[in-house]
């Protein structure tokens, strides 16, 4: 039986939800709640005509910063050409060029828009956009918290624009410390790309560790690939 949410900001144990992972239903979407659901390894995920419902699966899918592989193809391609990334350009643009490239998943509603919106106008939430020869080839959207990295979803205009914005993005994370990049669920795009499936308790390990506080981290800014694969900050 599923326990639906009141308006106090609080989860049930994350050991009650289903063996598909789904805790329970209803709620909003406030900032606190949704920052107190990525600290406990919970997230929201429903269409337009389902109540809210908040997600725990029993196992994670994550990527750590710092191990995602670069294929030979890729290190070829960032050789040849200029790339670049920049952070918290415009995350309500990101967001939605993300849910415009999902019209058949629906799970990034108007109502998800404007509260990841509000988490972005606080500090917790950016847009990551990719660019290829200075023209936008591809981006993604997460939250992040302390030094957590929760990624949301991603869109590609130019072939490889979401996978060189994950490199890049890893690689940045890794420079400041970051543990982890949550990817919620398993795809061979992230097999790829170093991914690897931990169970619950690992991935709650991994988040009492690096969330101390719940502090928002800056890693707004336009970055620079480098002929070393190493992410450098533009003066």
């Amino acid at each position: 039986m599923y326990i639906w949410l009141d308006q106090k900001i609080k989860f049930p144990d994350v050991s009650c939800a289903d063996e598909e992972g789904l805790l329970a239903l209803g709620g909003d979407l406030s900032v606190e709640r949704l920052l107190l659901a990525y600290q406990s390894s919970i997230f929201p995920w429903f269409t337009d005509n389902e109540p809210i419902l908040w997600w725990t699966p029993p196992e994670r899918y994550i990527i750590r910063p710092g191990k995602v592989h670069i294929s030979h193809s890729m290190k070829k391609f960032f050789k040849k050409h200029e790339v670049s990334m920049e952070i918290g350009r415009n995350f309500l643009y990101t967001m939605h060029r993300c849910r415009m490239k999902r019209k058949n998943e629906t799970w990034i509603t108007d109502d998800m828009e404007e509260a990841y919106s509000n988490l972005s106008k606080q500090g917790y939430a950016v847009g990551v956009e990719a660019f290829f020869d200075g023209f936008l080839a591809g981006g993604l959207y997460g939250v992040v918290i302390d030094k957590c990295f929760f990624g949301e979803s991603m869109f590609t205009d130019i072939s490889n624009g979401s996978k060189a914005a994950l490199i890049m993005l890893s690689d940045l994370l890794y420079q400041k410390g970051f543990s982890v990049i949550d990817c919620q669920f398993h795809t061979d795009h992230l097999e790829s790309m170093g991914g690897e499936l931990i169970t619950r308790d690992e991935y709650l390990e991994i988040l009492k560790t690096a969330i101390t506080t719940c502090e928002k981290q800056s890693i707004a800014g336009k970055y620079f690939l480098n002929e070393k694969l190493e992410v450098v900050e533009a003066n």
